[in-house]
């Protein structure tokens, strides 16, 4: 293939352009407000994100290079088809979900990243474990479509991939640490202009090339790409869907968004356009897909054999762009789908060091550091975090297989957690720990394909794939995720009617997690008073307060912001000053 001087010019330019608005986003937002605001910009925008720019950054943070390449490629294989094309309608669900049940709580009680309930209500342990899953899956997907674009971009424009990888991570790296989210967001925009766009005009010059019949016609074949569901994969299509579904929702990229609106509605209608914008933005890789299935290759400079015998079935997208296309309008795709890689690579970066710098540098080890400081370390773990996806893309083989099985860790032992600690009262950590480690134990003995791990429990319907490697068609993970729900009820309820009734005694609290945790609350509701440090205030009929340790980090002070001002505290401050006379 001839090195195309053409399409390497249209890639610099284009992450130009990237590049130049997201220093334009970064140095139009870093005077606002104090040092304190600052670093709320940096994580959640200054919690001013509006509809439009809201709706394109939650759109473009599910559109990204394996959502374009995964659908397109469901749609060509043979066997598969639109049928096995979930993720336009799982992810169009999980943020349906995600609006209706989880953005309003999240955004109204004021919390910063994701992983925050977990700590105020579970602990700074807690927190950290449910950190590893988090983090793995932010950093192999970053991974995994930083290896996507490399392979793309090398198919095009013949360059090596090595290098476009390495370029493409440090152009997001650098808005990203330099802006934040505001970076991030808008550069978002421009991305999802350029998908859109750049698709919609590669379809119709694909679908009239001469080597291509008609979709409609292909698509009453036997082997059509509309695709089918056969009866004995009924149930593993079913797990796959549900992991779509609501292993979609707790992720710290979704929940940025989230939290960084003005509102709590706002909130709930950024995730309602994002879940139309995901289904308007799969309809071009449906079509492109379809294009593939329907095209006699040999008859095409690309040849024979086809991509699916010679295993690029995953590149079926760039394919159909190159050979199918004028130069010019594939040039102009391969823009697209270096927008769609990159709109998603941003923000897990950006996701994975806003958790660690609040959740577990600030929270866990430094709750007293500084607003600067904290803005720094989110600052140096972007560029780690980044360089170390970047070298994973680069070195892993298996990267794909490291991203299915993290993203099945978030299904199976985040979601339930985030359930429990959003909408079971009562649940604590020794039932958060015993719900994370059975999920995780029936996830990993379930096996793993990508990965050529061998299953240990086997689940009906099993069978031998040709590398010998048992395949479950049981939903064994849908079945660990319940199982790890039901269990941090069950073991929660346990442990807190063991101590309240004393069968336990106080001192086996290791975790503090219900005896300590009961006498704070009895605390918070009276005020100790010393006769040499008497605080008005302290006295007045206030509602409770919350501990000045770890929880007073979570308290939305806004919402306290009228208290000092009602009428009922000053008659309880005059009342008392009389009295004290």
């Amino acid at each position: 293939m001839p090195f195309h001087v053409e399409g390497l010019v249209a890639i610099i330019v284009f992450y130009l352009a990237i590049l130049f608005v997201g220093i334009w986003a970064a140095w139009k937002t870093k005077n606002s407000g104090s040092d304190g605001d600052r670093r709320e910009a940096i994580i959640v925008g200054g919690r001013d994100i509006g509809l439009l720019v809201g709706g394109f950054t939650m759109t473009a943070t599910w559109v990204g290079g394996g959502y374009i390449n995964g659908t397109a490629e469901a749609v060509y294989v043979p066997g598969y088809g639109l049928a096995w094309a979930q993720a336009p309608i799982g992810y169009s669900l999980s943020l349906v979900l995600g609006g209706l049940f989880f953005a309003k709580p999240m955004r109204s009680k004021g919390y910063v990243t994701m992983l925050d309930p977990f700590q105020q209500i579970y602990g700074r342990r807690m927190g950290g474990l449910l950190f590893i899953p988090a983090l793995m899956g932010e950093m192999f997907w970053a991974a995994a479509i930083f290896s996507a674009l490399g392979a793309t971009i090398s198919v095009i424009i013949d360059i090596d991939i090595n290098i476009s990888v390495i370029v493409s991570a440090l152009i997001a790296i650098i808005y990203t640490l330099v802006g934040g989210l505001y970076s991030v967001a808008y550069t978002d925009v421009v991305q999802l202009f350029c998908i859109f766009l750049g698709l919609w005009i590669s379809v119709p010059f694909a679908m009239s090339h001469p080597a291509v019949k008609n979709i409609g016609f292909t698509a009453a074949q036997k082997e059509s790409w509309l695709g089918s569901i056969e009866s004995l994969d009924v149930y593993s299509w079913l797990d796959n869907f549900f992991l779509l579904m609501l292993g979609g929702i707790p992720w710290q990229a979704y929940f940025q968004r989230v939290l960084s609106s003005s509102s709590a509605t706002y909130a709930q209608v950024l995730s309602f356009l994002a879940a139309f914008g995901c289904l308007v933005m799969a309809l071009p890789a449906i079509l492109i897909g379809a294009i593939g299935a329907s095209t006699d290759w040999n008859k095409t400079m690309y040849g024979l054999p086809d991509p699916t015998e010679r295993q690029e079935a995953d590149m079926i997208l760039p394919i159909v762009l190159q050979y199918l296309c004028p130069v010019y309008i594939s040039f102009f795709g391969l823009g697209a789908v270096s927008a769609a890689v990159m709109s998603s690579a941003d923000s897990s970066i950006l996701s994975a060091s806003s958790m660690f710098a609040r959740n577990i540098y600030q929270l866990s080890f430094r709750q007293n550091a500084s607003d600067r400081e904290i803005i720094w370390v989110m600052r140096i773990t972007i560029f780690v975090f980044g360089a170390a996806a970047t070298a994973m893309a680069l070195l892993a083989k298996s990267v794909y297989g490291l991203w299915y099985l993290s993203s099945d860790l978030i299904y199976i032992i985040i979601f339930p957690q985030l359930l429990c600690v959003l909408f079971i009262k009562g649940t604590n950590t020794y039932g958060a720990i015993a719900g994370y480690l059975f999920g995780l134990l029936l996830r990993i003995t379930g096996g793993e394909p990508y990965l050529y791990l061998q299953p240990l429990i086997f689940y009906p319907g099993y069978y031998a794939d040709k590398n010998h490697i048992y395949v479950q068609r049981f939903p064994f993970k849908t079945l660990a995720m319940l199982t790890s729900f039901f269990t941090n009820i069950a073991v929660s309820y346990l442990a807190k009617y063991l101590f309240e009734s004393g069968s336990l005694p106080p001192k086996l609290d290791f975790l503090d997690a219900v005896v300590a945790r009961y006498s704070q609350e009895n605390m918070d509701k009276a005020t100790l008073v010393k006769s040499d440090n008497i605080i008005l205030n302290e006295l007045a009929p206030v509602n409770p307060r919350c501990s000045l340790t770890l929880n007073s980090t979570f308290t939305n002070k806004e919402a306290f912001s009228d208290v000092d001002s009602s009428p009922e505290l000053s008659n309880a401050e005059d009342n008392l000053v009389t009295n004290t006379k």
